[in-house]
């Protein structure tokens, strides 16, 4: 077992959701199926305006009856704040916890060196905390929530060696996985063009959520128009925001970028024509990856 990596995601942050009534709250508010997470189990999901729109995803795990939601350092006071909004006599309690670090593992045979079941979301204890299976994509690794004291020293012991956040940003962008609100916009974005259907992170059969009438609409009526999605291209990498064109014609937007390739959300009908795509100066190249379905 070689070529086996870690990174420490610095803007990530964990906040914990505990108490009686703690899965039924959540069951409520975010898209996803709070009776699939179990200490073997867990998944993928958002928190959506009463319209539909993107607020917040999040990974939820599950450690001694308790919540752990792997979220957005950057955005977790909001999702604190949204979170505490609904409680209303709700036997809960919310913390954000600052002893537990977001890690990823990534490389060749990782499952296999944690001897973790390669199932999408499967999870077990681990060094103090869980570590999961992506359950959005198998080729991005895996995921942990784990105490921050002597985390280094137990990854190299464990055959881990400490990469850079690009490397795995790079792995990221590649499979065309978003990454928050660097890639969804707050307010703006609906979750099925954003790949939340493919990458399990929205159940259709649990009942009512919040925005779930918007969601469930949109999968029926077929109303898809956009897709976010990689492309590549040469040169210095568009910056976020960047108007894609086709014949003058707006046809996308990027999204978080790096060396050589990016996310960007596409309209689909540009992607029939064979005439250059255009970010700024910029030529790019669609990229559908074959866990897109459209």
């Amino acid at each position: 077992m070689t070529d086996l990596h870690y990174v420490r995601l610095d803007n990530r942050q964990v906040l914990k959701i505990s108490g009686d009534d703690a899965r039924e709250f959540l069951q409520g508010l975010v898209s996803n199926d709070l009776e699939r997470v179990s200490p073997t189990h867990a998944i993928y999901a958002a928190l959506l305006t009463p319209q539909g729109k993107y607020l917040h995803d999040f990974f939820i795990a599950e450690i001694l009856g308790a919540f752990y939601l792997d979220c957005e350092a950057g955005r977790i006071d909001d999702l604190f704040k949204r979170l505490r909004m609904y409680k209303l006599r709700s036997k809960i309690e919310l913390e954000i916890v600052e002893d537990l670090a977001v890690v990823v593992l990534f490389g060749e045979d990782f499952h296999e060196a944690l001897a973790l079941d390669p199932t999408l979301g499967a999870a077990m204890e681990w060094l103090g905390g869980v570590v999961y299976s992506d359950p959005r994509l198998s080729e991005i690794g895996v995921r942990a929530v784990l105490p921050t004291n002597n985390l280094s020293a137990e990854m190299g012991e464990l055959g881990f060696s400490a990469a850079a956040f690009e490397d795995y940003d790079s792995l990221r962008l590649s499979l065309g996985l978003p990454d928050g609100s660097r890639d969804l916009e707050v307010d703006k974005s609906i979750l099925l063009e954003s790949g939340f259907e493919e990458l399990h992170g929205v159940d259709f059969h649990k009942g009512c959520y919040m925005g779930q009438e918007l969601t469930a609409r949109t999968k029926h009526r077929g109303l898809i128009k956009k897709r976010l999605m990689p492309v590549s291209f040469n040169g210095q990498p568009p910056a976020p925001g960047t108007e894609i064109t086709q014949d003058g014609r707006n046809a996308g937007e990027i999204r978080s970028s790096a060396a050589g390739q990016a996310l960007a959300l596409m309209r689909l009908e540009v992607l029939e024509n064979t005439a250059p795509l255009l970010a700024g100066k910029v030529q790019i190249t669609p990229e559908k990856p074959d866990w897109i379905k459209f």
